[in-house]
C-alpha cells in the first residue's frame, strides 16, 4: 500500500488477523528502559566507530541532489520563505479499497516568529464509496504571540471495531458480562465492519504568558451519523448476534444510529522545541480538560482529562541529528459519559500516527494510555539526506465491563523507518515505516516526522 498518512487518517495495510491475542505482562517503563539503553548504546559505539562529522558539511535536500546531477548551481531561498510540498495520494487497504487523491502541506514562519508553523491537508475518493476530506493546523503568530491548533475533517467512511479494552476481542464481545433485552452478546462477532459519517472540528488559540508557555482554549465538536453497523443482528427468533457498538450504547443510554459531542477544551501548552516539524531538542507538554456540557448540545455532562508529553534528547556530541525522542499520551475519562465511537481510541490524535502496526481505532476504552520512544539517526555522512529510524510503542486501554484496568493489558508494536530530506529549510522528511504489532503489521508514507 502506497499513502501519505500525515495528509490523511492513519489507515494501514493489516496482513494478519487478530485472533488470538496474549496478555502482555509487562510494563511501560520497563519497554522505554530497554529500548532507551539500546539505543543509546547503538548512537557511542557509532560515533566510536566513525570519524567525526565533517564541520564543512552542508545539510542538502533531494533537491539539492537533483540540481547537482543536472550541473545546475543550488537554488537560494529567500530567508522566511514558506515551503509547499504537494504529492500524489495513491494506494489501496482492505478497509477503503483502492483509494487516490491529492494531499499538501505548507511549512512557514510568521514575520517575527522563531517556530515554523504547518498547515497540512488532503482530499480522497475510494473503491468503496469512501470520502475523505482533512485540513490541520498549527500555527504560531507574528512573534510567537499565539499558538493555533485545529483539527478539521469530513470523512464518508466505513472501519471495523473490536470491542473495549487492549485485550479486545479475546472472551467475545464484551466478554458476555451482561444481555440486552434477553439478547447475549456473542463469541462470532470479534471483527465487526462498521459504516457512518464523520465530521470533526477542533479549533484551539493558546496566548503566550511567558517564553514558550501558553494557555488555551477551544472548541471541539465530533459528529458521528448515518451509522450501519453490519454485524448487527436482532431477531426475536434467536438468531441473534450483538455487537460492541450496539451493546455499549444501548446500555449507556446512546443512540445507535447518530450521536454526537460538543466540547468546551481548555489548556497548558509548554514549547521548547527548536521546529515542530523535525525537532532536535526541547520538549512540548500539553494537559488539558475536555467539558462536555449538556447546555451546548450533549446528551450527558461529560468531563475529561487529556495528557501529552513530547520530547527530544541528543545522544551524541558530533552530530545532533542522532537523537532519542519519547511521547507519552493519557486520555481519561468517566464510564459511559461518551457514546462508543467517540471514546478514546488509537490513531485518533490530531496527526493519526499513534500505534505504528496496529490500524486506525483498534484499541478504544474510556482511558487509555500510550506511549512511544524512537531512535533517530543519521544514514548520510555529509548530506543529512538520508536517515532513519527504529521505534517501539505500547497501548493500554481499560474496559469497565470485564474489570479489565489500565496497564492489565499492553499490546506493544516496533518497527523501522527511512527518512528522505524534502525540504533543508523546514526539515521535512519524507518517512516510510514498517511497524509489527501483535498479528498486525502496517506500512506507512508520511510527510514529516510520526511526531
Amino acid at each position: 500500500m502506497f499513502e501519505m498518512n500525515e495528509l490523511q487518517e492513519d489507515q494501514q495495510i493489516d496482513w494478519n488477523d487478530d485472533n488470538m491475542r496474549p496478555r502482555i505482562c509487562c510494563s511501560f517503563s520497563a519497554l522505554l528502559l530497554i529500548v532507551f539503553l539500546l539505543s543509546t548504546s547503538l548512537v557511542f559505539a557509532q560515533d566510536t566507530l566513525h570519524n567525526p562529522i565533517d564541520t564543512g558539511c552542508v545539510q542538502k535536500d533531494i533537491a539539492d541532489l537533483l540540481r547537482e546531477a543536472l550541473n545546475k548551481p543550488p537554488k537560494v531561498k529567500e530567508e522566511g520563505s514558506g515551503s509547499l510540498l504537494l504529492v500524489p495520494i495513491i494506494g489501496s487497504n482492505p478497509a477503503t479499497g483502492f483509494m487516490f487523491g491529492v494531499g499538501g502541506q505548507y511549512a512557514f514562519k510568521m514575520p517575527g516568529s522563531t517556530s515554523f508553523s504547518l498547515i497540512s491537508g488532503s482530499a480522497q475518493i475510494t473503491t468503496k464509496a469512501q470520502y475523505i476530506f482533512m485540513l490541520k493546523n498549527s500555527i504560531y503568530s507574528k512573534n510567537n504571540r499565539f499558538f493555533y491548533t485545529g483539527d478539521w475533517r469530513f470523512l464518508v467512511f466505513s472501519q471495523s471495531t473490536y470491542g473495549l479494552g487492549t485485550n479486545s476481542p479475546e472472551g467475545g464481545v464484551l466478554d458476555n458480562q451482561y444481555s440486552i433485552c434477553g439478547l447475549e452478546t456473542s463469541e462470532d462477532s470479534l471483527t465487526q465492519p462498521m459504516k457512518f459519517d464523520f465530521a470533526r472540528l477542533h479549533q484551539s488559540m493558546g496566548i503566550k504568558v511567558a517564553e514558550g508557555f501558553y494557555l488555551g482554549l477551544g472548541y471541539q465538536f465530533d459528529s458521528y451519523f448515518k451509522i450501519v453497523d453490519e454485524k448487527l443482528k436482532l431477531d426475536e427468533g434467536g438468531d441473534s448476534l450483538i455487537t460492541s457498538h450496539y451493546a455499549y450504547n444501548t446500555y449507556y443510554g446512546f443512540d445507535t444510529r447518530s450521536y454526537l459531542t460538543s466540547a468546551i477544551n481548555a489548556k497548558v501548552i509548554i514549547d521548547t522545541r527548536d521546529n515542530m516539524i523535525n525537532a532536535r531538542k526541547g520538549y512540548f507538554l500539553s494537559v488539558g480538560y475536555r467539558g462536555a456540557f449538556k447546555f451546548i448540545g450533549n446528551e450527558k455532562t461529560s468531563n475529561a482529562l487529556q495528557v501529552e508529553w513530547r520530547s527530544f534528547h541528543g545522544v551524541s556530541k558530533k552530530n545532533p541529528a542522532h537523537l532519542v525522542a519519547f511521547w507519552l499520551m493519557g486520555d481519561f475519562t468517566g464510564a459511559g459519559t461518551l457514546p462508543y465511537m467517540i471514546l478514546p481510541a488509537t490513531a485518533y490524535d490530531q496527526r493519526g500516527r499513534s500505534s505504528r502496526g496496529y490500524t486506525q481505532g483498534r484499541f478504544r476504552g474510556n482511558n487509555m494510555v500510550y506511549g512511544e520512544v524512537e531512535y533517530r539517526f543519521p544514514i548520510s555522512k555529509c548530506t543529512g539526506v538520508l536517515s532513519g529510524v527504529v521505534f517501539a510503542n505500547a497501548t493500554t486501554a481499560n474496559n469497565e465491563f470485564q474489570s479489565l484496568g489500565l496497564f492489565e493489558s499492553i499490546k506493544p508494536s516496533g518497527g523501522f523507518g527511512l527518512r528522505v530530506m524534502v525540504d533543508k529549510s523546514s526539515l521535512t522528511n519524507l518517512a516510510i515505516d514498517i511497524g509489527f504489532g501483535d498479528k498486525s503489521t502496517g506500512f506507512y508514507l508520511a510527510a514529516a516526522e510520526t511526531f
